[in-house]
C-alpha cells in the first residue's frame, strides 16, 4: 500500500497520521526552509522541485513535507520505504517513470523514506535516472546524508536540514489536533490540568509525532466525565513515556546493475562499467570504438572536473595500439575505471550555447581587441587594450565580448573536482568585470544630474563633452585598481550583513551586480531580490541570470516603472507574496541632495507595505564625494616649476582651504551631504531602541593615472570647480597649479584617496 494512501476508515488512523498537514499553509515549523519567500517553498508552490534530501530528527516533518509535495505537484508521485522495499520495487518505479516520461512527457517524483537504509548498490541504481531527470528524488533520513548516503547521490541533490520543532510549534500542533473536528478531537471537550499539556510539549523534545501519539493515548484512554475528557498531569506523564519503535530492521538487497556502458561511466559505477565493457569485448566489439566513446566521455561527462581524464584515456589508447590484445584489456580497464571514479561535469556543453549565439548574433569585434599590427594609426585598432600580465594576479577587467553581449555567459563551472577549485575565482572575476563595466557606463538619468559638474571626483562619470571615449574611461577605472576597491567594499558590507543561508535579502540599487550574486550564493536556502534603477543594469543582470539554473536564479526587478512603486512591484511577484526581508543591502543610493528624500521615502514605503520588519537589518555603502581626493594634497612646494619659486606654505595652505570650502559648500547638491544623512534616514525609519547604528569608513588609497584632458577640464573656468578656484586664487596661481599637475602627470601615478561610508544596523546586546 502507498505510504500516503488514505484509509477508508479515517478514525482508525493514528492521530499523528490524520493530522498531517495537507498543504504549505498547514505545515508547522521549519520556517528557515519553507517560510514565505524561501527557496524550498517557492519550488514546491511552483512545482519546480529538483532532487532534495530532507535530513533531521524523527517527528520534525520530513515525511509530512513529502506529502505536501505530493499534494502540490502535477508530476507522478511514487513512494518507497527503504526498510520495506527491494530491488523489484526500484525496477518497477524506474519503469513507471520511463513510461510516464516517454508517453506523457510527465515527470516522476520518487519519495524514499529512510533512504540511508538502502545499501550502496541500491542507492547507486538510482544515480543515472536522477542524473538524466527521469526521476526527481525526494529522500528522507534521520542520519547525516553526507556520511550515510552515497556521495554521488548527495551531490545531485540539495540537502535541507530540518530542526527539532520549538515548543511554540508543538503547542500549535496540539491546539490544531484538539480543535479539528474532522481529523482531531474538535468534537470532544478536552481539558488539561495545569501543567499537563506543557509536560507533553516539553517532554516531546521537538518531536511532533511523539507529542501527538502521547496526546492520542491520553485522550483515548481517559473516560469522559460529564462529557469532558480531563487530562491530569499523571496521565500526561504516563502517556508521553510510550515511545514507538520506528525502525527495527535493515534491508539487505541485491545490486541493480546499470544497463549501459557510457551511462555507467557517467553514473560513476565502476562495477557496472566493467560488466558492460566485458560484454562488449566478449562479443567482439572493436576496442578502438570503446576508446573513442571513452575519449568523448572524458570531455562530455568528466570535463574540467578532472582535466587529466582526457590525457589518461588518450595514453591508454596509445598504449593499446602498441600492445594489442589480450594484454590490451588492462589499458581498456584502466581508462574505464579512471572515468568511472572521476568527478563529473558536463560544462563543455557550453559550446553549443555559444554556437547558438553565433547564429543569432553578428557582432563586430570590439576595437581594443582588434589586431593592432594593421590600421592601428589610421583606425585605432587595438587602442585601449590592457595587457593582463601587466596587472596584479595577471588579470584586469575589460570588455571581451562584443558590444551588446555584455553579461552573456556560456561557461558555468560545476562544483566537482578541479572545477570546484576554480569556480569561485571564475564567478568572482566575471561578476567584478560586469560590475566595473556597468559602473563606468551609467544610465542617462544619472548622467543628467552631473552634466554641469566637472570636478576631480573619485566616482566621476566623465560626462562632459571633452570626456574620453569608453575604452579610456574603463582603462582609468582599472589602472586605478577599481576592482580591488569594489572587492574591499563588497567584502566589508557582507561581513557586516552576517548573511545566513536562509536569509531573505533585498539588494537595492543592484544595477552593477556587485552585491547581488555573492548574496544569492550565500543565501541559497532563502530568497534574493535585486532592484535595478536602470534599464541597462536590468537587462545585463537578467542576461547573466538566464545562464543560471532555471529556478535558482535571484529575482531581478526594474524600479523604473512610472506607474508602480517598488513595494507594489515586489508584491506583484507571486512567489514572493507576503515575503518579509531579513536583510537590506544597498550601494550608492545618493548622487545629489534630492536623492536623500527619495531614498527615505523608498525605505518608508517598504515598511508601510510590511516588506520590512523591526528585525530587518540594513547595510548601506555610499561613496562620499565630500571627502574626495584634494588636488592640493597631490603636490608640495618642491613640485612647482622653477619660475614659481614665490610659492610658499601659505599659498599651498590657501589652495587647500579654498578646495575644502568648495567641497563643503552647503548650496552645492553634490557635496552638501555625507554619511550622517544616511544615518538619519535609517534612524528615523527603524525606530527600534534595540538597534544601534554603526558607520564604518573605508578610506581607500590606490594608484591612479591622471590624464591631461581631466586636469584641463577640472581646472577650466567652464567647470564649477575650476571657476571657484579661479575666483578665489587668481589666474596666476591657478595656471601654475595646472602646469605642475600636467607635468607631474606625464611620468608618475598619484596616490588617490577615496572614502566609502558603510552604515549598518546592529541589534544591541543586553
Amino acid at each position: 500500500m502507498d505510504l500516503f494512501d488514505v484509509h477508508d476508515n479515517n478514525s482508525r488512523e493514528p492521530l499523528a497520521s490524520r493530522m498531517r498537514p495537507r498543504n504549505l499553509d498547514e505545515y508547522i515549523g521549519q520556517d528557515h526552509i519553507v517560510g514565505k519567500g524561501r527557496l524550498l517553498r517557492r519550488a514546491i508552490a511552483a512545482d519546480q522541485l529538483t532532487s532534495v534530501i530532507f535530513y533531521g530528527p524523527p517527528g520534525t516533518g520530513k515525511t509530512t513535507l513529502a506529502r505536501v509535495i505530493a499534494n502540490h505537484t502535477k508530476s507522478l508521485f511514487v513512494t518507497l520505504n527503504a526498510v520495506l522495499t527491494g530491488v523489484q520495487n526500484i525496477r518497477d518505479a524506474i519503469k513507471t517513470a520511463n513510461e510516464q516520461n516517454k508517453l506523457y512527457n510527465k515527470r516522476t517524483i520518487l519519495f524514499v523514506d529512510e533512504v540511508h537504509r538502502w545499501n550502496k548498490s541500491q542507492q547507486d541504481a538510482l544515480l543515472p535516472w536522477v542524473e538524466n531527470g527521469t526521476i526527481i528524488l525526494v529522500g528522507a533520513t534521520t542520519e547525516n546524508p553526507f556520511f550515510e548516503v552515497n556521495k554521488a547521490l548527495v551531490s545531485r541533490s540539495r540537502v535541507f536540514q530540518l530542526k527539532p520543532l520549538t515548543n511554540d510549534d508543538l503547542f500549535k500542533a496540539a491546539r490544531n489536533a484538539l480543535n479539528d473536528k474532522e481529523r482531531g478531537y474538535g468534537n470532544k471537550n478536552v481539558k488539561f490540568e495545569e501543567g499537563a499539556l506543557e509536560h507533553l510539549v516539553n517532554t516531546a523534545n521537538g518531536d511532533c509525532r511523539s507529542l501527538l501519539n502521547a496526546l492520542e493515548l491520553a485522550v483515548e484512554t481517559t473516560e469522559p466525565v460529564n462529557s469532558t475528557v480531563f487530562i491530569s498531569c499523571k496521565t500526561a506523564e504516563e502517556s508521553i513515556q510510550k515511545k514507538v519503535v520506528l525502525y527495527d530492521r535493515d534491508g539487505d538487497y541485491h545490486y541493480d546493475i546499470i544497463s549501459a556502458f557510457i551511462k555507467s561511466l557517467r553514473g560513476r559505477d565502476p562495477d557496472a562499467a566493467m560488466y558492460w565493457m566485458a560484454r562488449m569485448i566478449s562479443a567482439g566489439e572493436d576496442p578502438h570504438f570503446i576508446f573513442r566513446r571513452m575519449l568523448i566521455s572524458a570531455c562530455e561527462d568528466t570535463g574540467l572536473a578532472d582535466p587529466q581524464a582526457l590525457g589518461i584515456v588518450e595514453n591508454c589508447a596509445a598504449a593499446y595500439d602498441r600492445i594489442g590484445m589480450p594484454e590490451g584489456r588492462f589499458m581498456l580497464t584502466q581508462a574505464a575505471l579512471y572515468l568511472a571514479t572521476a568527478p563529473k561535469s558536463n560544462s563543455t556543453l557550453c559550446y553549443f550555447d555559444a554556437a547558438k549565439a553565433v547564429k543569432t548574433e553578428n557582432s563586430e569585434v570590439p576595437n581594443h581587441l582588434k589586431d593592432k599590427s594593421r590600421d592601428s594609426e589610421q583606425l585605432g585598432h587595438g587602442k585601449g587594450y590592457m595587457y593582463p600580465h601587466a596587472y596584479k594576479d595577471h588579470w584586469v577587467a575589460q570588455q571581451y565580448l562584443p558590444e551588446g553581449m555584455n553579461g552573456r555567459v556560456f561557461y558555468n563551472p560545476s562544483d566537482q573536482g578541479y572545477e570546484a577549485k576554480i569556480q569561485e575565482s571564475v564567478l568572482s572575476r566575471r561578476e567584478l568585470q560586469i560590475a566595473a563595466l556597468l559602473e563606468s557606463t551609467p544610465e542617462e538619468s544619472d548622467k543628467s544630474k552631473l552634466q554641469t559638474i566637472s570636478i576631480p571626483d573619485a566616482i566621476e562619470f566623465h560626462v562632459s563633452s571633452t570626456s574620453p571615449n569608453w575604452d579610456n574611461t574603463f582603462q582609468k577605472q582599472t589602472e586605478s585598481q577599481r576592482t580591488d576597491t569594489l572587492l574591499q567594499i563588497r567584502d566589508t558590507c557582507l561581513d557586516l550583513a552576517d548573511l545566513q543561508k536562509s536569509d531573505r535579502t533585498l539588494v537595492l540599487h543592484a544595477d552593477d551586480g556587485l552585491f547581488l550574486w555573492t548574496v544569492w550564493r550565500k543565501c541559497c536556502d532563502g530568497a534574493t531580490v535585486g532592484v535595478c534603477n536602470s534599464t541597462k543594469g536590468f537587462k545585463t543582470l537578467n542576461q547573466y541570470a538566464s545562464t543560471l539554473d532555471n529556478f535558482d536564479i535571484p529575482f531581478i526587478v526594474n524600479e523604473t516603472s512610472p506607474v508602480q512603486s517598488l513595494s507594489q512591484i515586489l508584491q506583484n511577484i507571486p512567489l514572493l507574496s507576503e515575503i518579509q526581508f531579513d536583510k537590506v543591502l544597498c550601494r550608492n543610493p545618493i548622487i545629489v541632495e534630492e536623492d536623500i528624500n527619495k531614498f527615505a521615502k523608498k525605505i518608508q514605503s517598504l515598511y508601510d507595505s510590511h516588506l520590512l520588519t523591526d528585525e530587518s537589518h540594513f547595510v548601506i555603502a555610499q561613496d562620499i564625494p565630500q571627502y574626495t581626493q584634494r588636488l592640493s594634497a597631490l603636490i608640495d612646494k618642491t613640485d612647482f616649476l622653477q619660475e614659481d619659486r614665490q610659492f610658499d606654505k601659505t599659498t599651498l595652505r590657501a589652495i587647500t582651504e579654498i578646495e575644502n570650502k568648495f567641497y563643503t559648500n552647503v548650496e552645492n547638491p553634490r557635496f552638501n551631504w555625507n554619511e550622517q544623512n544616511l544615518e538619519k534616514i535609517i534612524k528615523e525609519q527603524i525606530g527600534d531602541a534595540d538597534k544601534s547604528i554603526q558607520t564604518t569608513k573605508l578610506q581607500i588609497e590606490k594608484d591612479r593615472i591622471l590624464y591631461a584632458d581631466e586636469i584641463n577640464r577640472w581646472l577650466s573656468s567652464k567647470s564649477p570647480y575650476g571657476k571657484y578656484l579661479l575666483d578665489n586664487l587668481g589666474e596666476k596661481v591657478l595656471s601654475s597649479l595646472k602646469k605642475r599637475l600636467l607635468q607631474k602627470a606625464k611620468n608618475s601615478t598619484f596616490k588617490w584617496k577615496t572614502t566609502t561610508a558603510i552604515v549598518s544596523t546592529k541589534r544591541k546586546t543586553h
